[in-house]
Formats: C-alpha cells, structure tokens, sequence
C-alpha cells in the first residue's frame, strides 16, 4: 500500500448514527479538504461515490479506493487499471457488492456501492498509484 500513500487524493466517511427509523448512513464527501455534499443512506440500499481529479492524467492512471473503519487499519477494498479499467480487483469483503468504474473524459473514478451494510462504515479514500 505504500504506493498509495502519496496519492490519497478524496475521502468519504460513512458514518453510522442511530435515528427514529433505525440505522442509517451519513455520507459526508471531501475533495482535498472541502465538504462537497452530506446525504442520508439506509443499511441495504446503494451508493454512488464519486473521485474527481484534478492536475493529473487520470486517464494514465492506475486507481484504488481504500477504507478504514474507526480504530482499524486501511482496508484495500477495489482498484481499477488504466487506462481503459478493463482490470477490475475487489477485497472479498465487497466482491459482488461493490464495482468500480471509471470516466476518464470526466476526470472521474466511481464505487458503486450496494446492500450496504453496518460492517462498511468508514473513512472511504481514493488514491492513485505515485508515479
């Protein structure tokens, strides 16, 4: 993962809170250290995360979105190659779950996310392998 460290470009955190209906996500999504958006998500339904880039050839580049849930390591969970994202890898913890995709006209790399559960309740990175 140390080729990741550099590169960490956004974060999302999902963060669980309890509310009158039960459970329910709280997306907070961060590009660089501005707050972009906060939605409300339910345990099983789905997600959309959104990586923009910018200053950098995306198009050229290998992506990785990574999580880490509070008090617990950085988990790999998916990455995509460049610079057609024909090479798709998944952790087992998301494998069918989740899929990465990628729009290098838009600048863009996305995770869809669906059935989401308790257990995906994290701080989610995007990162570029360094050159």
């Amino acid at each position: 993962m140390d080729n990741y460290n550099k590169g960490i470009y956004l974060y999302t955190s999902l963060l669980l809170t309890a509310v009158e209906n039960g459970l329910t996500f709280i997306l907070t999504e961060c590009k660089g250290q501005t707050l972009t958006e906060s939605v409300v998500i339910k345990p099983g339904n789905n997600l959309k995360l959104t990586c923009t880039f910018s200053g950098i050839d995306v198009g050229a580049a290998d992506i990785s979105w990574i999580r880490q849930a509070e008090g617990k390591a950085l988990e790999w969970i998916s990455h995509i190659s460049a610079p057609s994202g024909s090479g798709k890898y998944y952790s087992k913890t998301v494998e069918g779950r989740f899929t990465i995709s990628r729009d290098n006209s838009k600048m863009q790399v996305y995770l869809h996310m669906t059935n989401l559960q308790t257990e995906d309740t994290a701080v989610y990175y995007c990162a570029r392998k360094t050159q």
